[in-house]
């Protein structure tokens, strides 16, 4: 595996670099669609990555959301399957459906994003793209399919329950791109992508492109495992944009610390806050907490029905939802623009997690605030936290005017019984939902 690095990949407080898109070599169709669309320049990731990719080399990239890297591996793709003639598999089964290039991404919200970023890239190529992943649409998305499709975007368990029943077939792809493998680690996802992968053509007879926030041992043996020779590119990504991130830290009890949040709530004015929890029972909590003294907020999270979750992402993204309680599904693949402030009710316990929730703010060239919550109970994730962005983070104990003292205390939801009954009844296994 051959590592390479550039200057552009050590400045993160610039968005673009001086690399212009039409200088890549990308083929005509896509550089027309870009200039109409005002692309004029590539971020790091972008300017480090497409030149490489354009030639046909793999890559196992390093890279944040909010770096342009969805762009790179989307016109990467694009470019492959404009510059060569489809090569249909004779062998396929009958009527079958055949994509030519294949996007695995963990979630649904970020099969979802992708497909939207892809639709414009593509909308002068001919190349028909389709979305497909749980909880919604099954026979719409199923029919998009076996009409067929060029690029084809999904989450691992729609994808093989489709494949499986051979709406389409894998041997034709020429391009496989895995978003956010760390992620489908943490997921449990890696026996799918692997049964999907060994669906394909061998590597040397595709391109693949590999995507992840960390590129740790694991994901590089999975890359070493199904990429032909892929080139590593890391970028600094891990401190993307923190120093135009105001960071504070307050120290605070457990109990208090819906007091002091709705406090803190108060002095923001006109802003657009993600808060992040460490359980769907927090979330339930705060949620109906902020909701009784008197804000807008919803939450989102794993069990949340699709289409709501998208609603509820469009209304934040639009501002008409200002306040979004959030598990960590939101810490990693969402393009959320303008978040003004990220509040860290409960710190997390895993300190990559930590830049991954700050990082949904000052995106864009924007600045951005982030305010954590130290209790007793997670304060114990701080010296690894610290230890990973390698600085202390100013703390401070609250005043006491920064409490609220008219808080209306929710009442905890009732525990969902999941399956079973008293008398005995077996409860059905939780099934994974991608």
């Amino acid at each position: 595996m051959t590592q390479t690095s550039s200057p552009a990949a050590t400045e993160q407080k610039k968005l673009l670099t001086d690399t212009r898109l039409d200088s890549l070599g990308l083929h005509p169709t896509i550089v027309s669609g870009l200039d109409a669309r005002g692309f004029t320049h590539a971020t790091p990731i972008q300017a480090e990555t497409l030149p490489l990719a354009i030639k046909g080399t793999d890559i196992a990239g390093q890279a944040h959301t909010g770096t342009g890297k969805t762009a790179a591996f989307l016109l990467a793709t694009l470019h492959r399957l404009l510059r060569d003639e489809p090569q249909p598999s004779d062998d396929a089964p009958a009527r079958a459906s055949q994509p030519r290039a294949l996007i695995l991404a963990p979630t649904r919200e970020l099969a979802d994003q992708i497909y939207k970023d892809a639709l414009p890239l593509a909308a002068d190529t001919g190349l028909k793209c389709v979305v497909c992943y749980g909880g919604t649409g099954y026979e719409e998305q199923r029919q998009a399919i076996a009409d067929g499709v060029d690029v084809l975007i999904g989450t691992p368990g729609r994808l093989i329950d489709y494949y499986k029943q051979k709406i389409y077939t894998l041997k034709a792809i020429e391009v496989a791109v895995l978003d956010e493998a760390d992620r489908m680690f943490d997921l449990g996802f890696i026996n799918d992508i692997r049964y999907l992968f060994r669906k394909m053509p061998a590597p040397e007879r595709r391109q693949n492109l590999l995507f992840s926030a960390t590129l740790s041992h694991r994901v590089l043996e999975l890359a070493y495992e199904h990429m032909n020779s892929p080139t590593l590119i890391r970028t600094d990504t891990e401190t993307v944009n923190i120093g135009a991130i105001t960071q504070q830290l307050y120290h605070v009890s457990k109990d208090d610390k819906l007091a002091l949040l709705i406090g803190t709530l108060r002095q923001i004015d006109n802003g657009r806050t993600l808060i992040f929890i460490n359980t769907k029972r927090t979330a339930e909590f705060i949620e109906d907490g902020l909701n009784a003294n008197g804000f807008d907020a919803a939450t989102l999270s794993g069990d949340v029905a699709q289409n709501k979750r998208l609603r509820l992402l469009e209304q934040f993204k639009t501002g008409e939802l200002p306040i979004m309680v959030a598990t960590d599904v939101a810490a990693r693949g969402l393009h959320i623009p303008d978040v003004t402030h990220v509040i860290n009710y409960d710190l997390p316990q895993d300190a990559q997690d930590y830049v991954h929730r700050i990082g949904r703010t000052a995106r864009a060239g924007n600045t951005g605030s982030a305010i954590s919550f130290a209790c007793e109970e997670y304060v114990y994730s701080l010296p690894d936290i610290e230890a990973y962005i390698e600085h202390k983070i100013e703390a401070e104990m609250p005043t006491a005017d920064a409490f609220a003292d008219d808080v209306t205390v929710p009442a905890r939801r009732p525990r969902k019984r999941r399956g079973g009954s008293r008398n005995g009844g077996s409860r059905r296994p939780r099934s994974r939902r991608a």
